[in-house]
């Protein structure tokens, strides 16, 4: 199994999509990029963590790729926003890819530069990943919990 890494938004909408996607075997929300150890959703909420609401994504590299996950992560979300996805504001709605090696951010800086070549003014930071933080468990696979939807994440054809 493989792992994979990204901030897209809210994390609630992020983890709706990937647990839904081919090859996907397990996904967990948590925090990213900040300097606090074991932030609480309270202290990334109020800006002074520095963490990205990310999302861990563990998939089977038999049944699907880094790069088709990748192509997802750009297809549920916008990542032309800076600091927000729809109606959520606040830097840890920031997108970002969180890279664990250099194959993976060579893959992220391609299909930055495919999109952008689409006419995209992309806002994705792709940024080398550190401790991923999972978030409380409340926050675990939210939708599936309360039966709801995304309501700031769509997918977009985008590749």
């Amino acid at each position: 199994m493989k792992k994979a890494y990204f901030a897209g938004g809210c994390f609630w909408g992020v983890e709706y999509f990937f647990k839904r996607a081919r090859g996907v075997v397990s996904t967990r929300v948590g925090y990213m990029g900040g300097h606090k150890e074991n932030p609480t959703y309270e202290e990334v909420c109020s800006g002074t963590t520095g963490h990205l609401e990310t999302v861990e994504v563990v998939y089977d590299p038999r049944e699907t790729s880094f790069e088709e996950l990748a192509k997802l992560f750009f297809e549920i979300h916008d990542p032309t926003q800076i600091n927000r996805q729809g109606p959520d504001v606040g830097e840890q709605y920031q997108s970002a890819i969180f890279y664990l090696d250099e194959d993976q951010k060579r893959i992220a800086e391609n299909l930055v530069s495919t999109l952008e070549g689409k006419g995209y003014r992309v806002a994705t930071q792709l940024r080398k990943a550190g401790v991923f933080w999972p978030a409380e468990e409340r926050h675990q696979d939210y939708y599936g919990k309360t039966g709801g939807k995304p309501y700031c994440h769509f997918y977009v054809k985008r590749f």
